[in-house]
């Protein structure tokens, strides 16, 4: 069995058997026929939505992205960290504390050597 998947030509054959189908007198044939030209049209979808993350991937998150974030934006602090009350964080922290507290966390969390 190839692995090579389906490529254009492969697809284009399955158009054609499946044209042949819906043109049969036969309802399960006409259905059948049907089916495989919808799993083209989703095959065709998948490719454009690959092909887009391939030429526009995500962008990396660098320490600038991560310091210009807004507080409580995705850093676990909004609904509150587990064994630290945010009334008691917020006065026995100084601002450097929290920003570095944050900062480790992040990057510790979506650093692909701790995943």
């Amino acid at each position: 069995m190839s692995n090579d998947g389906l490529d254009a030509e492969k697809l284009q054959i399955l158009a054609r058997w499946a044209a042949g189908l819906r043109a049969d007198q036969r309802d399960e044939l006409a259905a059948a026929g049907r089916a495989i030209e919808l799993l083209i049209e989703e095959i065709e979808r998948l490719h454009v939505l690959l092909w887009g993350r391939q030429l526009y991937p995500e962008p990396t998150r660098t320490l600038e992205t991560v310091w210009s974030q807004p507080p409580g934006e995705g850093d676990g602090e909004a609904d509150g960290s587990p064994g630290e009350p945010k009334a008691e964080a917020a006065v026995t922290d100084d601002v450097g504390a929290t920003l570095r507290r944050r900062l480790l966390r992040r990057f510790h969390s979506e650093s692909p050597t701790h995943s």
